[in-house]
């Protein structure tokens, strides 16, 4: 049986990276106590703790899991960005190598899951490419693994309307610094560097079971971005739901919690 760490239900985890303290918002959510593994949610390039809203905790509840939720650095009520500090290219690699396992030995996390949306399940597939023998499997939900024309569009397209519209007002209910999230996340994906950001040569080093889901209508990526996956790491089940964009936890909750929970435990 696995469960929550003696820890409080939510609060704040203090950090030392790259000589830096960082102070994290986390959350658990679901079970008290689970057959299975703890699922860690790792949120997309805009998202935080409460950009989730309840879909961390309503999947755990009906799927009988124990969940961590957390706002990375930059986002929600976590350390935010300091104002002229851009993300580097590896942003993503240092947060899977880096700070995860960081965040796991403060709270006592072994082998979870990882169920990352967006940038979140790139992170999730960095992380289980660099240590496979510490993560029970994966599910990434509209991942990246290289950029494409379409992404780049539509992030040129977020940041005219963040810089003409009450976007910026939006993502303040979300983030105590919505500056720190959104140019840290937009700067970076359009910095003429990122396009060569390519991490399909590390997926083959992926051993655990992998659940790759994509909206057919995802207006941040192609299928390719999934099929990609599956063609490098061989334990990758694809799931493509029509009718659906970039944000399948907003878009089809119910056809997300229900293809994820029976992914993971069927995996034991």
């Amino acid at each position: 049986m696995t469960g929550m760490p003696h820890q409080p239900v939510s609060g704040y985890v203090d950090i030392d990276w790259r000589n830096r303290p960082l102070r994290m918002e986390y959350q658990w959510v679901g079970a008290r106590e689970s057959a299975h593994p703890v699922v860690v949610f790792l949120h997309e390039g805009l998202g935080s703790i409460s950009m989730w809203k309840d879909f961390p905790a309503r999947f755990c509840e009906v799927s009988g899991l124990t969940g961590l939720v957390f706002s990375r650095y930059g986002y929600g009520n976590s350390t935010p960005r300091p104002d002229g500090e851009r993300w580097p290219v590896e942003f993503m690699h240092r947060q899977a190598h880096e700070v995860l396992p960081l965040l796991f030995s403060a709270l006592g996390i072994e082998k979870p899951w990882l169920f990352g949306h967006s940038d979140g399940g790139s992170i999730a597939l960095l992380y289980a490419a660099r240590y496979p023998e510490a993560v029970s499997g994966i599910v990434v939900v509209a991942p990246h693994i290289f950029v494409e024309e379409v992404s780049v569009a539509s992030i040129w397209q977020a940041r005219e309307t963040y810089l003409s519209t009450d976007m910026r007002a939006r993502l303040a209910r979300y983030h105590a610094d919505p500056d720190s999230a959104f140019w840290g996340w937009n700067d970076i994906w359009l910095d003429p560097a990122f396009r060569a950001w390519n991490i399909e040569p590390e997926l083959p080093n992926i051993t655990c079971p992998v659940l790759a889901i994509q909206g057919e209508d995802d207006e941040y990526g192609t299928l390719e971005q999934i099929r990609g996956i599956r063609r490098k790491a061989p334990r990758t089940r694809l799931v493509i739901l029509p009718g659906c964009g970039h944000s399948p936890h907003r878009d089809q909750p119910e056809a997300l919690m229900k293809e994820a929970a029976r992914f993971i435990v069927s995996q034991g």
